[in-house]
């Protein structure tokens, strides 16, 4: 049985329960003053045989009307319900551009078409988000392997090729896949929020990455100066270690040539902790700074080298790593030149802490 029939039947019943009622009440606490006598007429025999009929009729009608207009209220009070399950079945089917776009009054049903409208955009974002990722994770994929297969080509037509050379080549095409793998699985790892959760102060995480960095930051003539409050929070340390620390490469790779610099300080408020980390560099457009974090976005043409094969998903797994602690990563370009990034990260105890200076 249908809900329609459901509420039909409901509507009925009540109709005819009432009616039925009404008449009771004339038949109970009216007729009975009326003397059952035969010297009286009409008397209450009478009365009950001329009554009887009429009230069946009545009953009929009643039943007739209640059914009828049962139908048709259950109609219009599911229709904007038959609207969300049209769309629920589009959406199923695969097309996530329809809306349900209820109008009328704000009410129970308007309310959950318009929730349903927002999951749908959601959705329809996320999808089209994923698409371009699939597809720009298989190009990316796919370049070091039509690498592979050119440098093996090349050198199996040439007799007096260098093993050494072919090998080195080799190694370095497969560095950068394995990079690039290893990165798109963290990515989806941070995505699916598949891991444990504990106590981590992100200002030990930041010198633990400044220090494993250090040398590459010595090679290429930068300072980085590290400091800023114990910020704790709740979370995945090798997660968090690893947000980190593509900050910092980040910061380290997209720099001057020389006589570079990068900041990371870690900051504990009443509600929130960041960590804030900023390079010198070429001056970024806020178009650009818009679209960094998108996955296989390079803020600047540079040339791969061993130190960094480029694959351009440091910022996209940071914003996703910050997304699955409840956070948020704000880009903003620096005058004079450079990046300022911040992500902020919920506290565990919101305002019950007091930011402590280190020392």
């Amino acid at each position: 049985m249908t809900a329609r029939m459901k509420l039909t039947l409901s509507y009925a019943g009540i109709v005819v329960v009432s009616g039925a009622l009404l008449l009771a009440a004339v038949g109970l606490f009216l007729l009975r003053y009326v003397p059952d006598t035969v010297d009286f007429f009409p008397n209450r025999s009478d009365l009950l045989r001329a009554f009887v009929p009429v009230a069946i009729l009545v009953m009929i009608v009643l039943l007739v009307i209640g059914w009828a207009g049962g139908w048709w209220l259950a109609g219009r009070m599911l229709a904007p319900l038959n609207r969300i399950g049209y769309a629920a079945q589009l959406a199923a089917h695969g097309s996530l551009s329809h809306r349900v776009a209820l109008e009328g009054p704000r009410d129970e049903f308007r309310d959950l078409a318009d929730v349903f409208d927002s999951m749908l955009d959601q959705l329809e974002q996320n999808m089209a988000e994923q698409q371009r990722f699939a597809a720009n994770a298989s190009h990316e994929l796919r370049t070091p392997l039509a690498i592979s297969q050119t440098v093996l080509e090349v050198a199996r037509a040439d007799p007096d090729r260098d093993v050494d050379a072919l090998i080195d080549r080799l190694q370095e095409v497969n560095a950068r896949a394995i990079e690039l793998t290893e990165a798109l699985l963290l990515l989806s790892r941070a995505e699916r929020r598949a891991f444990t959760r504990e106590s981590v102060d992100l200002s030990l995480l930041a010198e633990e990455a400044v220090e494993s960095l250090l040398p590459l930051a010595d090679k290429r003539g930068l300072t980085i100066d590290v400091g800023g409050d114990a910020a704790h929070v709740v979370g995945n340390g090798a997660l968090l270690q690893q947000l980190i620390t593509n900050l910092v490469h980040n910061a380290i790779v997209h720099n001057e040539p020389e006589n570079g610099a990068v900041t990371v300080r870690t900051h504990s408020l009443a509600e929130a902790v960041a960590v804030v980390v900023e390079n010198t560099g070429p001056v970024l457009s806020p178009a650009l700074v818009a679209t960094l974090a998108e996955p296989f976005q390079r803020g600047t043409a540079r040339t791969h080298d061993d130190d960094h094969a480029g694959a351009g998903l440091g910022l996209a797994i940071v914003q996703r790593i910050a997304q699955a602690h409840e956070g948020t990563l704000v880009l903003t370009s620096r005058v004079g030149g450079g990046l300022n990034v911040t992500v902020w990260l919920p506290h565990p105890h919101p305002g019950l802490y007091e930011p402590v200076a280190s020392a």
